[in-house]
């Protein structure tokens, strides 16, 4: 979650700057975070570095270039600040897939943190490297029941997954934008936001107004607020405002596996949203 609004927008978007030709539709976009070759999403939070001895090439085999990060120590960890924060490093790569426009693809085990033990290229290990564990603990079994509750928000926002590519242009006829990008401050991201490659928290607004076929009137779906925040520390987020609604409640974070009762906010409420986490409001 290192990306600028500026680089991550497109994939959000199903990536319609390379699909958005030839007829294709969002689904054409095939978003991944980890496949068969490369770390597993329990790896790329916990290794630096490939660990592949074990395939008996002297570490030479699998790509050194994993776009990991260990968070402090390499290898499993028993600091529990460490632990934590891996937890929802995991959380958010998977909300940010399973929040996305286009067809998420999740490599299996990542839903229960697989691990490969950091062997990036396990083609020869026909082991417990690459098996999958099916025993399962509480912190597993809070991950899944994460993972399901995304699958699940998927299923019921068809505006999570849009038949047509999402432009953010304003429907002059309709006086709505099917996506629009919010700042901190509750409004729109100026142009100077939007290129500061050092802007970490911004929000991407999914007006359910928005028409979801190619006939030109209103649509009448839920309107959706992701908030993404890369920053390791707090930031204080301006909730935006919306037409046809009252307030904002919050459906989905990622520090917080279950959600306290009347988490509604006012518009304008100034939430503060933590570091390294993702969020879901809907407006009510």
């Amino acid at each position: 979650m290192e990306a600028g609004p500026k680089a991550l927008a497109p994939r959000l978007c199903a990536s319609s700057d390379i699909f958005n030709r030839s007829g294709r539709q969002p689904w054409a976009s095939v978003n991944f975070i980890t496949a068969h070759d490369g770390f597993t999403l329990n790896d790329l939070v916990t290794y630096n570095e490939k660990h592949n001895d074990a395939n008996g090439e002297g570490n030479n085999d699998g790509h050194s270039h994993n776009r990991s990060w260990n968070h402090g120590a390499e290898g499993p960890s028993d600091d529990p600040a460490i632990k934590g924060l891996r937890k929802r490093q995991m959380k958010n790569m998977l909300a940010t897939l399973l929040l996305s426009q286009g067809t998420p693809m999740i490599l299996a085990g990542d839903e229960r943190a697989r691990t490969q033990q950091g062997n990036n290229n396990a083609y020869c290990q026909d082991n417990e490297i690459s098996w999958l564990d099916w025993k399962t603990d509480d912190a597993i079994d809070r991950l899944i029941r994460f993972v399901k509750k995304l699958t699940a928000l998927r299923h019921k926002y068809p505006v999570l997954r849009q038949k047509r590519f999402l432009s953010g242009t304003f429907n002059e006829d309709l006086g709505v934008k099917d996506v629009a990008w919010v700042s901190t401050t509750g409004a729109e991201m100026t142009s100077a936001e939007w290129d500061d490659g050092n802007t970490r928290c911004f929000g991407m607004l999914l007006d359910g107004r928005a028409p979801q076929t190619g006939i030109r009137q209103r649509g009448h779906e839920a309107t959706l607020l992701i908030i993404f925040n890369s920053w390791h520390d707090v930031v204080h987020f301006k909730l935006p405002a919306a037409p046809d609604g009252e307030c904002w409640e919050l459906v989905a974070d990622t520090n917080m596996p279950d959600l306290p009762d009347g988490s509604r906010f006012d518009i304008g409420h100034v939430y503060e949203v933590t570091g390294r986490s993702l969020l879901l409001f809907e407006l009510v």
